[in-house]
């Protein structure tokens, strides 16, 4: 079992580096190989998806004393999640030629991962809340 560790960043969250890494995967390894047909569509949607959801924890985090502020940004965090796994199986599906298949299975696996992580993170934040407000 991996050992807790205090949270003090936003970069201490797993979710984030999850998502982080996932996003220099998809920047160098999925949109450079798409067809240029793709610049204005799939090519952007993957780039501003895949770089909005750690901006978003982040961003997030930073709200974290507000407990909507924090939920709204890991909602929309989830949102992006849900893009990614739609276009990068787009990608698979429309271009198989173009995508490395088993590089794009394994972000639709990441980003459906990280999916859960944030809406398990938004669910633990807002009982770790009540329960904090409760004591005081």
């Amino acid at each position: 079992m991996q050992e807790k560790k205090k949270i003090v960043s936003f970069k201490d969250l797993i979710v984030y580096q999850d998502t982080y890494g996932s996003m220099l995967k998809v920047m160098k390894e999925v949109v450079p190989k798409l067809p240029d047909s793709e610049k204005f569509d799939l090519k952007d949607q993957l780039s501003r998806s895949c770089k909005a959801i750690p901006r978003l924890i982040a961003e997030g985090y930073a709200q974290r004393h507000q407990k909507m502020g924090f939920q709204k940004y890991l909602d929309d965090a989830m949102a992006e999640c849900n893009e990614m796994v739609v276009s990068l199986s787009q990608c698979r599906d429309i271009y198989p030629a173009y995508s490395n298949l088993e590089i794009c299975e394994e972000l639709i696996k990441s980003y459906d991962k990280s999916g859960r992580q944030l809406y398990k993170l938004r669910e633990s934040w807002s009982n770790f809340k009540r329960k904090t407000n409760n004591l005081t």
